[in-house]
């Protein structure tokens, strides 16, 4: 039987967060979340919808809708067409949640990974690690957050989030605080000991939300700073970054 995803886009941009910031890559974004984060910039993603948005032409913000679900071969079509050699450096999967589609990531990623020959860049709200698990040998890069409930609005995911982070280690990999006005330190520094104690050399980023939907702010400057030190106390490689793509304007 072939395997489907439901997917929200499909489209080529350049990566605006994290380690790989400024690389152009193909993004992949599947549709659900199991999670509902107050500063979440893709809350449309969260949902399943009969169809999902496609741009032909990078950074031309004309989009195509294509039906859900879709299945393998019909999916690496579509990605071959914007996947061109020498100006993308991966194939991001990204959400919503994509570990939540971890049966089509199972049948999908061995076909893509032979057939686009580009490595597998897995964004993950990281409280699936059993999912992970399942597709570790099929991925290459995860960038790996951390929910701290200032920033999502709901409880901790601290047990989820250190399984994951021991899946995680056997690949390249970082980690992302997502931080707003009501972040406490209390929270970074129990992260920072989280990340820590797995390895205190993870790189660890630290990203000031862009305001959104119920966030209408971002953090003070004095904020980042305190928040910088305190990982910095626990952690070899602390750096904050925004959101580039959305000062770009990209999607």
């Amino acid at each position: 039987m072939t395997a489907s995803a439901q997917l929200n886009e499909v489209f080529s941009s350049f990566q605006g967060e994290g380690l790989y910031l400024g690389q152009r890559q193909l993004f992949v974004r599947f549709a659900g979340c199991n999670l509902e984060c107050q500063y979440c910039d893709s809350p449309l993603a969260r949902e399943v919808t009969p169809t999902f948005r496609y741009e032909a032409q990078p950074g031309s913000h004309k989009w195509e809708n294509r039906p859900n679900p879709v299945n393998e071969a019909e999916l690496i079509a579509l990605i071959a067409t914007l996947a061109l050699p020498g100006l993308t450096s991966a194939l991001t999967l990204t959400g919503g949640e994509p570990l939540l589609q971890v049966d089509f990531l199972k049948s999908f990623l061995p076909l893509a990974r032979k057939e686009l020959k580009l490595p597998v860049y897995l964004e993950s709200n990281g409280t699936l690690p059993d999912h992970l698990n399942e597709v570790i040998d099929q991925v290459d890069v995860i960038a790996m957050d951390i929910k701290l409930p200032s920033a999502t609005g709901q409880s901790p995911y601290w047990k989820e989030h250190q399984k994951f982070l021991e899946i995680a280690y056997l690949k390249s990999f970082f980690v992302k605080l997502i931080v707003v006005p009501e972040t406490k330190v209390t929270e970074i520094v129990e992260a920072a000991k989280l990340v820590a104690a797995v390895d205190d050399k993870i790189v660890t980023i630290i990203q000031p939300c862009t305001p959104h939907g119920a966030i209408k702010h971002a953090p003070k400057a004095e904020q980042l700073f305190a928040f910088h030190t305190s990982a910095l106390r626990y952690l070899k490689d602390v750096r904050v970054i925004p959101q580039t793509h959305k000062l770009l304007g990209l999607s």
